[in-house]
């Protein structure tokens, strides 16, 4: 029997799905990763949805490149690998954008064998709020679609709490 068009893509997608999760079973083990859910991110998501986003989109895009996704994935979910609330933590001359990535690294060490490119896309997704860009082609990917659910994540906390101001007030 012939699959249609959209049969196939079903079942590609169902395939890359499996083959995404294959890549950050093992890290969604861990009490460290698991408790970023406690974290809110971009007001209205958690720290753990930003981040399974990163690596979620930044997967896909690799796997379009035929570039490296497993390595892509694994740091997508950890690029954001910190137990703090932001707005209270006190850098003295330095800042949020600075520090994060490096603690997030040292957690990502903490609980699992990283590989060269792991580290510098955890330590570099900051590139463009910060100096030194990614040493491998695929910390861009890491880099743009953090920027890109920021953007996406920002927009529809602000759309929501707007909504939610004009249904309080009756408008």
């Amino acid at each position: 029997m012939a699959f249609s068009l959209y049969e196939r893509w079903i079942l590609r997608k169902s395939e890359l799905v499996t083959e995404f999760y294959s890549y950050i079973e093992e890290l969604l083990q861990h009490d460290m990763v698991m408790e970023l859910d406690n974290y809110i991110h971009h007001y209205c998501f958690t720290r753990l949805k930003h981040s399974l986003d990163v690596a979620y989109f930044s997967f896909f895009v690799a796997k379009l490149l035929h570039w490296d996704c497993r390595s892509v994935a694994r740091a997508g979910l950890l690029h954001d690998l910190f137990h703090y609330i932001r707005k209270e933590e006190n850098f003295g001359n330095s800042s949020h954008t600075k520090v994060h990535p490096a603690l997030a690294l040292e957690n990502a060490k903490n609980i699992c064998d990283l590989n060269k490119v792991e580290e510098d896309i955890i330590l570099k997704h900051m590139w463009l709020a910060t100096p030194v860009p990614p040493r491998y082609k695929e910390g861009y990917i890491v880099t743009f679609v953090d920027k890109f659910c920021a953007v996406t994540e920002l927009t529809k906390s602000l759309f929501t709490r707007s909504r939610l101001r004009a249904l309080n007030s009756g408008i």
